[in-house]
């Protein structure tokens, strides 16, 4: 996390998530599929190869001292800081139940972080504590991730307005396949701009980078980005951070 953090501070980043659920897996590649080896595409040419997504293995829970990895991140990053806790029912991988993940969400505001990462399902009480200790120091993203493609332009509007008052700033993710879903979030986007509800609205598939490749021009509060490199990332509707950059040159979008 350190050296990535290092790495998006070269590239420009303005600033960095660190996924905190991410601290309790260990990623193992798979084993190659020897009958994918040595295929091409019939013209002479070889196929580029299939990516494998890594296999989390969890962890422990006290495997990780939380309160001494804060005190390291903190240490190690120069850039301001969104610390995120991604609960499996959302597609992340803290291994623990709610109560333990909201300590740790806990401990993470009191490390004096800029940003904290809230999902907007979770139970109203835990919740409004976390947000009232946050204060005015820590910034809240009140944030939602489906695994369902996106409703109507209409419905993801509603959706960030109903959760405007839940943070700071409201991501909405969703699960795209293609142009269709692609269109239905930069609609929505197109709309909220101007809007006055700060909101980041992205997809994890085909379709998804859209909004962020013309987030300038959608008005979009905090675009999303890796440091990992590959023709994959498309698919994933992800983008890496420099290229992104060269895409908004291209397209000669002011970013200010």
């Amino acid at each position: 996390m350190l050296k990535d953090a290092a790495r998006a501070t070269a590239a420009g980043a303005d600033l960095v998530e660190v996924r905190l659920d991410k601290l309790w897996v260990v990623e193992q590649m798979p084993d190659p599929d020897p009958s994918e080896e040595g295929k091409g595409n019939g013209e002479g040419e070889r196929e580029r190869p299939k990516f494998v997504e890594p296999e989390m293995i969890p962890q422990p829970l006290d495997s990780v001292d939380v309160h001494t990895a804060l005190a390291s991140l903190k240490q190690g990053i120069e850039l301001p800081v969104v610390l995120t806790c991604r609960p499996e029912r959302q597609g992340g991988h803290y291994p623990g139940d709610e109560g333990q993940r909201i300590e740790v969400l806990k401990a993470a505001i009191e490390s004096g972080v800029s940003w904290i990462d809230l999902e907007v399902d979770m139970e109203s009480k835990p919740r409004k504590a976390l947000v009232d200790a946050a204060g005015d120091k820590t910034r809240v993203i009140a944030s939602q991730h489906s695994s369902e493609q996106p409703p109507s332009a209409s419905e993801i509007i509603q959706d960030v307005v109903d959760n405007s008052d839940a943070g700071e700033m409201v991501k909405m993710c969703y699960r795209t396949l293609g142009r269709h879903d692609g269109l239905r979030l930069f609609e929505a986007a197109w709309q909220l701009n101007g809007s006055g509800t700060p909101n980041a609205i992205m997809g994890t598939g085909s379709g998804g980078d859209w909004t962020r490749i013309h987030a300038p021009l959608l008005g979009q509060a905090m675009v999303y980005t890796t440091m990992e490199a590959g023709w994959h990332l498309s698919r994933q509707g992800r983008i890496n951070a420099s290229d992104l950059q060269t895409a908004w040159q291209l397209l000669e979008y002011e970013t200010g």
